[in-house]
This record gives C-alpha cells, sequence and structure tokens, in this order.
C-alpha cells in the first residue's frame, strides 16, 4: 500500500503538472493511472536500476492493462550523448511507438535528461513521465523540464525544455543509493537553502545526521521543501529568462569541473560543491558574503561527504570552459553569487581579478 507524504504542484497553466513524494507509489497502480492514458507506454531505465526497480513498475503498468515497452541503457553521465539518445530512438521506431505513447524515465538524472529529450524530439513530442530513483533526481533534475545530452565540450549543451505529465518520486528507492550517490544528492539540496531558504538551511545543519542515516521523515521533508521551491521558481520563470538561473548555484564552476576532468569521473553533485563554495568565496571576496558565512557553507558540505577543494585545471582551463556556459551573455560569464545564506542573484559585476584568485586558489587547495 502506498503512502503519499507530500503533494507539490508545479504551475504553469496548461502545461501544470503534480509532483507526488512518498512511500510504495511504483507499486500502486492507482498512482500512475491519470499519467497513462494510452494502450502502449514505453519505460527506459539503465542497467543499474533497470533490475531493482522494474519490476515492481512494470507489474503496475500492467495491471492498467498498458503493454510496456522496455529500453535498456547503460549506466554514467558518459553514456549521456548523441549514441545512447538514437538507441531510444531506435527502440521506439521497432516497436511503433506511436504519438500518445508516453515515455517513463525510470532512473537518476542522467535517464531523466535523456527520456525527456528523446520525448521532446520523438514525432516532435510525445508525453513522458519521471520517476527519479536518486536524490539528486528527485530534488532537482526531475523537475523543471529541463532535459538534454552532453558535448564533449560542455555539459547539457543541447537539449530543449520539455515538461513531464508528473514526477513519482518513491522515497523507497533512495534506499538502494550508494553512499556516494546519496552523498552526491545532498549538494543540490544545501543549495536550495543556499539560495533561497536560510531557514531550510539551518535546519540542515541540524538534520544532516539524519539524512545521512536516510531517515523517512527527515528525506520526506528535504526532499518536499527542494521541490517547493524548484517548483515556485520554474513556474515564475519557465525558460531560465531571470530568476531560475539561481538555481543554478555553483553549476558554473561545476560544469567546468565535470568537463574537465571527464564527463563521470566526478558526480554532478560532487562538482556542484565544490563549485558552490568557490562562488561562496567569490561573493565574500566582493564582501558580499561574511566569513561565518563561508565557514558555515564550508562545514555543512563537509558533514554531507562532499568535496570541498576543487582540482587544479589551471585557471586558463576553468576560464575557457566557464566560458561555454549556458548563461554566458555578449562574452560575460554570468555567475551565480550571494549577498547571503538564502540570498543569491546572477552577476557578472565582479572583478575578474577576484575570480582568478578563486580559481588560483584550487591550486593550492586540491
Amino acid at each position: 500500500m502506498s503512502v503519499l507524504l507530500k503533494g507539490v504542484r508545479v504551475a504553469l497553466g496548461e502545461r501544470s503538472y503534480p509532483i507526488l513524494i512518498g512511500s510504495g507509489l511504483l507499486s500502486d497502480p492507482e498512482r500512475l493511472a491519470p499519467l497513462l492514458r494510452a494502450r502502449t507506454a514505453a519505460v527506459i531505465s539503465n542497467d543499474v536500476v533497470g533490475p531493482l526497480y522494474l519490476p515492481v513498475l512494470r507489474e503496475s503498468v500492467q495491471a492498467l492493462g498498458i503493454r510496456l515497452v522496455e529500453i535498456e541503457l547503460p549506466d554514467g553521465e558518459k553514456h549521456k550523448d548523441w549514441t545512447t539518445l538514437n538507441r531510444i530512438f531506435d527502440a521506439l521506431l521497432a516497436a511503433r511507438c506511436d504519438r500518445r505513447t508516453p515515455l517513463l524515465a525510470l532512473g537518476g538524472g542522467v535517464v531523466g535528461d535523456l527520456t525527456g529529450f528523446a520525448a521532446a524530439s520523438y514525432l516532435r513530442g510525445v508525453p513522458f513521465v519521471q520517476i527519479p530513483t536518486t536524490l539528486l533526481a528527485q530534488v532537482d533534475s526531475s523537475v523543471g523540464g529541463k532535459t538534454g545530452i552532453n558535448h564533449p565540450l560542455g555539459k547539457n549543451m543541447i537539449g530543449a525544455f520539455y515538461q513531464p505529465q508528473g514526477v513519482i518520486a518513491d522515497l523507497d528507492t533512495l534506499r538502494s543509493l550508494p553512499r556516494r550517490e546519496f552523498c552526491s544528492g545532498l549538494a543540490e539540496v544545501i543549495k536550495y537553502g543556499l539560495i533561497q531558504d536560510p531557514d531550510f538551511f539551518a535546519w540542515l545543519e541540524e538534520n544532516m545526521p539524519r539524512l545521512l542515516d536516510r531517515d523517512a521523515d527527515a528525506l520526506a521533508h528535504a526532499v518536499g521543501r527542494c521541490c517547493e521551491i524548484k517548483a515556485q521558481i520554474v513556474s515564475a520563470d519557465e525558460r531560465e529568462g531571470g530568476l531560475r538561473a539561481i538555481l543554478n548555484l555553483g553549476h558554473t564552476f561545476g560544469h567546468a569541473i565535470e568537463a574537465g576532468l571527464g564527463f563521470g569521473q566526478w558526480l554532478h553533485g560532487e562538482a556542484v560543491s565544490a563549485g558552490m563554495l568557490a562562488a561562496a568565496r567569490l561573493s565574500a571576496a566582493m564582501g558580499w558574503l561574511s566569513r561565518e558565512e563561508v565557514e558555515r557553507t564550508w562545514t555543512l558540505l563537509e558533514a554531507a561527504g562532499l568535496p570541498t577543494a576543487s582540482p587544479d585545471l589551471g585557471t586558463a582551463r576553468y576560464l575557457e570552459l566557464m566560458s561555454l556556459d549556458k548563461k554566458v551573455e555578449d562574452g560575460q560569464i554570468r555567475l551565480i553569487l550571494l549577498r547571503g545564506i538564502g540570498q543569491a542573484v546572477v552577476s557578472a559585476d565582479y572583478p575578474r581579478s577576484a575570480l582568478e584568485g578563486v580559481l588560483e586558489g584550487f591550486r593550492s587547495a586540491a
């Protein structure tokens, strides 16, 4: 029997959709039924998540009398590319999936991004449902409609904004996550406190041990609060014309780390963790963030088992990779900085010397 612990709605007019957060949701056909209105559905997963959760999902979908096409992808960020995307298209075409066929993304952020981009592109658009099985995907990547694949020169450089029909976040799937993957997701959880909610940041400082123990109540609160914040931001700025950019705190630095080391060497949340601390240090260098707030950020990231030092790629290489960021305008690298915990801003108004100073600091910290 499923338990719905929280429901959040992403308000986008006719493209609005629900986020269901609870326990046992995958095994409850009635939770899936409103999102599956066709005779055939296709589930996209990978060779790690599929064996764990596909049998449960298969039973629920088939209980609704729906034929299920199953597509298995290789696991890992390095496979988030054109080749893997085409594997999805090949399978959909071979199974004669039509425009009513919903695609179900069963997995983490890579599976969700690939499935969403495939849904946006296949037959010029088919429905899709996010079923995130990692903490990072449940609190961030499954919500908001950002889909895409990586390019060797940059992360998520090719894609589309395409909203799902709904998000089903079954907290039971977090039990099987390796500790490193779980901690990676905590980086995105901490991000929400830093960008908009100082009370939530303080709650995380008190409750990080409970989260690391995967306490059900603590997880429900954290996932629910993150989804509420993201839903509010996405509803106000669907295509990142302004406010939504604050969700990228630490990501310009982090994406440079991922691309510079080779996709998959560091997990996304690990790179974002180092990136958020770099953003905090740059904010402090500008007099916006106090030394105490930088220390609190460092302490919480460390408590979550996340990196607090960045790899030394060299200042020139960092600047080269950061210049490929999607937020660059007229050659200016726009960064998400902090005027205080819970007060994120988008700015290119920082001294180049201050940015270079932070990047040079990676050499001694690495």
